[in-house]
């Protein structure tokens, strides 16, 4: 069945086909758009004048480049390597507290800048604020490990390591996790 109702579907779609092509190749085609007109520069007309222009000496324009004189230094590279040399002997803490094995990949560590914590030494702060923040207040935990006020707050505000939820089950005969 289908095959015939492809056959009859080709016919009309070919009926007539030869006179509908010679009519739409008949019609006038329309005219292109004319093209933008190029003007070359009067002194860019042929290679041969392009290079003789390159290569000649323009004496104006050499005297000018050889009034200018350009001294280069850059002071602040020496001046970033002492600083850098000064802030690694002067700005640097021995460090507080360390895990024996160095299970953080620690173990080389032995002093840290001042201003920045390693992980060991931020869950320790964190924990010691969140278990006893009466004596491990923001000012102590600034003073003990050379930081910032400003970042110290910040520190226990927003730095939360582990948080466990444990969503109880919809329904009480649901598997649930022993913790």
């Amino acid at each position: 069945m289908s095959n015939m109702g492809a056959r009859v579907a080709r016919m009309f779609r070919n009926f007539n086909l030869e006179n509908r092509v010679h009519r739409e190749i008949s019609k006038e085609k329309p005219r292109t758009a004319p093209r933008h007109e190029v003007r070359l520069p009067p002194s860019v007309v042929s290679s041969e004048d392009l290079e003789t222009a390159v290569t000649q000496k323009n004496d104006p324009l050499l005297a000018l480049l050889k009034s200018v004189y350009v001294e280069s230094k850059d002071p602040a590279a020496a001046e970033d390597s002492k600083a850098v040399a000064a802030y690694e002997e002067s700005e640097r803490r021995p460090l507080t507290f360390s895990l024996p094995g160095a299970p953080y990949g620690l173990g080389a560590l032995t002093d840290v800048p001042k201003g920045r914590l390693t992980i060991v030494e931020a869950l320790n702060a964190l924990g010691s604020h969140q278990h006893r923040p009466q004596t491990w207040t923001t000012a102590k935990i600034a003073q003990e490990y050379a930081l910032d006020l400003k970042d110290t707050k910040a520190f226990l505000e927003f730095f939360i390591p582990f948080q466990v939820e444990i969503i109880p089950p919809k329904t009480e005969n649901a598997k649930q996790i022993k913790a």
